[in-house]
């Protein structure tokens, strides 16, 4: 196809592919201007010109129509978005890796950026989703949108966040509250950035912030009774938990469990009945039956979802309740399959925790590490971890972790 923009991408695309240079394809027979024009869209080619080009490259003129099938931006977003799969998705970031620098359709760019990053979320590829995101958050400013801002700088937040980078996931999830409300949005984009907010103000030890956020939200989401709604009342909760209000906590999670049907989300049902039962071991003293029957409900739920990352959680809060029971053989086992969710030593693609569940982990085996008789080795690596939290901003992190150290200094569970 020889129109346009489809004409000068794929006109760029072959260009790049040998190495030319716009000078050295144009040759005396066309400027640059003119190429430039071409490769950009603002000109139509004509039956001369696209005969020039293809001599040029050495190739036939039915070479420009090679550009129009999948590998182009637009087919590819339209086939991902009407089936995603690994295949699908992949052919997209090709096209996206072909279309950068064209500046051309930058909405359409942005749909297939935001498509892609939450592709690569879903693989726990957290690197690659954050360069993803942070071109996202530039292309909508340059489009002048604050929806569109809204949505990026709130999910480079939660994305920031699992890697650890928590001064520049408040900034980002500040900016999306600030945007939100200054342009007055719609209640789901406000809430995204309040969500983001409250999370990474609450990584960052900042509770009494992150609470009044947390309220903010949940009277936004007041009544919906919709996954909105009951993610805002997880998040209350669990910014209650870590304010020392476990009772405040289970009022609100108690409606979340309540109101949500597993018929909407049955992944965010889940994940519900896993923060219920962290909840009740983390009570003082600990629930453990209570935690337990959570548990059950939720690996219920994994049945159907096959997802190694919340087997994981699950099977780190396992290992856990088993420490403080004193089961001490028992907890490093579930520790190591723990473990083995995340690709072990394969070196396999696995679900990647996030930082506040990965150091967790690490907390758990220096503990084990001390009832183990290598006393020396996990006091260290427990004093590291919390160095590493305390230097990442993540000092509600940092302070939880000073506090097990001393717990493990006076003695095990159970001694």
């Amino acid at each position: 196809m020889l129109e346009q923009p489809y004409f000068g991408r794929r006109l760029r695309r072959l260009r790049t592919e040998r190495g030319l240079s716009q000078a050295a394809l144009a040759g005396d027979g066309m400027s640059t201007g003119y190429l430039s024009r071409l490769e950009s869209g603002a000109r139509n080619p004509t039956p001369r010109a696209v005969e020039h080009l293809a001599a040029q490259l050495g190739a036939d003129v039915s070479v420009f129509d090679e550009g129009t099938g999948d590998d182009s931006l637009g087919q590819a977003l339209a086939l991902a978005a009407s089936l995603e799969s690994d295949e699908t998705l992949e052919a997209l970031e090709r096209a996206l890796t072909a279309d950068a620098g064209t500046d051309q359709d930058p909405p359409l760019r942005w749909q297939a950026l935001w498509q892609v990053a939450r592709w690569h979320r879903r693989h726990h590829r957290q690197e690659r989703e954050r360069e993803l995101l942070e071109e996202l958050v530039a292309l909508g400013e340059r489009l002048g949108q604050p929806a569109l801002r809204v949505r990026g700088l709130a999910r480079l937040a939660r994305c920031l966040r699992t890697l650890g980078a928590i001064g520049p996931a408040v900034d980002a999830a500040a900016e999306a509250h600030r945007l939100a409300r200054e342009h007055g949005l719609v209640v789901p984009d406000v809430a995204a950035g309040l969500l983001a907010l409250v999370s990474v103000e609450s990584e960052a030890g900042r509770l009494a912030e992150a609470r009044a956020h947390a309220d903010e939200l949940t009277a936004l989401t007041a009544g919906r009774g919709d996954a909105l709604w009951a993610e805002a009342l997880w998040t209350g909760a669990a910014v209650r938990v870590r304010q020392g209000d476990p009772e405040g906590a289970q009022v609100l999670l108690d409606q979340a469990l309540a109101g949500f049907p597993s018929t909407g989300d049955l992944g965010l049902w889940t994940r519900l009945r896993i923060a219920a039962a962290s909840l009740h071991a983390q009570k003082t003293p600990p629930e453990p039956e209570a935690a337990e029957r959570y548990l059950e409900q939720a690996e219920s739920g994994l049945a159907f979802l096959g997802l190694p990352a919340l087997s994981h959680d699950v099977t780190s809060l396992r290992a856990e309740l088993a420490f403080e029971d004193g089961r001490f053989a028992e907890a490093r086992a579930l520790l190591e399959r723990a473990r083995g969710y995340l690709g072990g030593e394969t070196g396999d693609a696995g679900p990647r925790p996030t930082y506040r569940g990965r150091v967790r982990l690490d907390v758990l085996d220096g503990r084990l590490l001390v009832v183990e008789g290598h006393e020396r080795a996990g006091l260290d690596r427990l004093r590291a971890l919390a160095a590493e939290a305390q230097a990442s901003a993540n000092l509600d992190l940092a302070a939880d972790i000073w506090r097990l150290l001393a717990e493990t200094l006076d003695g095990p569970p159970g001694a």
